[in-house]
């Protein structure tokens, strides 16, 4: 299985000399195609600046990151925006969508700026929206949605131009539990039917559980991590809030 993004003693120090923060030290971890991982731990353990670091938003201070056999540390910033717009898929919490669009035009939104051809875009947009089960609001604005289709129209955004990795953070942050089921579901059956790789910043346990993989970092590195192996989800569930215990808080 080939590698997708490589991270080699990657350190995030913010500060000057006398009064710095180390907000991340000596994270070395590897994503191979396919995979669900997860990233969780204490308020303040790093893991929002690592997903910072990984998606090309922020810079490390030292390390290196091969992602798609590109070291994105080397990276200008021109270079940077092509990469993010054709390597990367991106799901926030705030679902990011423009209000002035229809739910369609802001999943091909990449596909337009990437100059995709019309029938390309058409015939992308419309499986992925049965992927997401949202075919039958893709004439609908933002504002006439609830928040579960805000979000399944975001994940369908991120994976419209086949990225070689798709990063959510805190997806379900914002959906009561049957939207955040309905999401997490989408993007399992995305990862399982079309090999998608999906890095998924979380503090919630439900959400981990979806999971194949979750690394669990504290004071800026990683502490642990688990696999789920010939587990039930709430199995592996079980075993995740065991580990949130042991780090003290899940939050």
């Amino acid at each position: 299985m080939k590698t997708i993004l490589s991270a080699k003693n990657v350190q995030k120090i913010y500060g000057s000399k006398g009064n710095q923060y180390k907000a991340l030290e000596d994270i070395n971890l590897e994503i191979k195609e396919g995979e669900f991982i997860g990233i969780m731990g204490p308020s303040g353990a790093g893991k929002s600046t690592l997903l910072n670091i990984l998606s090309t938003i922020d810079t490390p201070s030292a390390g290196d990151i091969i992602i798609a056999n590109q070291n994105i540390v080397k990276m200008k910033e021109e270079e940077l925006s092509d990469f993010r717009r054709n390597q990367l898929g991106f799901i926030f919490q705030d679902y990011n969508l423009l209000d002035t669009l229809t739910v369609k035009e802001n999943i091909l939104l990449p596909l337009a700026l990437s100059k995709v051809p019309a029938q390309q875009i058409n015939k992308r947009v419309e499986e992925i929206a049965d992927t997401f089960g949202i075919r039958e609001i893709l004439h609908k604005y933002p504002y006439h949605i609830s928040g579960g289709q805000k979000q399944r129209t975001a994940a369908s955004r991120a994976i419209v131009t086949n990225p070689s990795l798709i990063l959510a953070d805190e997806p379900t942050g914002a959906l009561d539990s049957k939207s955040a089921t309905s999401l997490l579901e989408s993007l399992t059956s995305l990862n399982e039917n079309n090999q998608s790789t999906i890095l998924m910043v979380t503090h919630d346990a439900f959400a981990a559980s979806f999971c194949k993989r979750i690394l669990f970092i504290k004071d800026g590195r990683i502490f642990a991590e688990i696999h789920k192996v010939q587990q039930s989800r709430q199995e592996f569930f079980q075993k995740i809030v065991d580990v949130l215990v042991s780090l003290g808080g899940g939050h």
